[in-house]
């Protein structure tokens, strides 16, 4: 047998063993696409870790089963809903641990194509294909604030980074702890710098900030540091921005 019939084989007898193969139990009728079925890596070059998300999302109804299968057969995801009155559940992030060694993680989770396969609360089937690739895009570098920055404005805030190479996107992610407040943009590749919302930031509080460089194939490098703001004074960067165009990207 060769290894795309034992995986294809594999695939089968799990689907079947899960409920999730076609002509078995209710046939509803032929299987559709999932509304998201991604997977992808994700590295903090800050952290030195790395992780494997898989994104599922089923549509307007919940998944009562939910099952992936990596390239080599293994099954790396199995969800049953424990009770049809829950209405299953309609769209999951799975992450993995974030080991620092980075072989670990591909060994576990080999390149190639993961196959999805779902039913619906309703007993609709489900069916999709993605494909991780190991390849991660380089990652920028912040221009400001600076790490550990103090007294920085809460208006008219603009973050900016070194561009890298070919970028499909950038990520910017924002997260505050006291008050809490969390906000995550994603920007055109072409731009590097994003202009914080007037009224996000509040004075004397501590921000982390990360920049995540988007690959084609999906893949994020993200790196972080931290900032905290000052007073209400007028901000120094201010470069004549109308505050009702702050949250656009320059």
């Amino acid at each position: 047998m060769t290894r795309r019939m034992q995986i294809v084989t594999g695939v089968t007898l799990l689907l079947a063993s899960s409920g999730l193969a076609l002509g078995t139990g209710k046939d509803p009728g032929l299987a559709g696409p999932f509304g998201v079925a991604l997977v992808h890596l994700e590295q903090n070059v800050t952290d030195g870790d790395s992780e494997v998300v898989f994104e599922v999302k089923a549509g307007k109804e919940g998944l009562a089963k939910l099952a992936v299968v990596a390239p080599d057969g293994r099954t790396v995801v199995d969800f049953t809903a424990p009770d049809a009155s829950t209405l299953g559940i309609r769209q999951f992030r799975f992450e993995t641990p974030e080991p620092r060694d980075f072989k670990t993680l591909k060994s576990a989770y080999p390149e190639g194509v993961y196959t999805f396969a779902g039913v619906t609360a309703t007993g609709g089937k489900l069916r999709g294909q993605a494909t991780l690739q190991h390849t991660l895009p380089a990652a920028t570098s912040f221009v400001s604030p600076r790490a550990g920055a103090r007294g920085v404005v809460i208006k008219n805030l603009r973050i900016a980074w070194n561009p890298v190479k070919n970028p499909a996107a950038y990520i910017v992610k924002i997260e505050g702890r006291k008050p809490e407040a969390n906000l995550t943009v994603q920007v055109p590749g072409t731009v590097s710098t994003f202009v914080v919302p007037d009224g996000f930031l509040v004075p004397g509080a501590e921000y982390g900030v990360a920049i995540g460089t988007v690959s084609e194939k999906g893949n994020i490098s993200f790196v972080e540091t931290t900032f905290t703001t000052g007073g209400e004074s007028k901000a120094t960067n201010d470069r004549g921005v109308d505050p009702a165009l702050a949250a656009l990207v320059r």
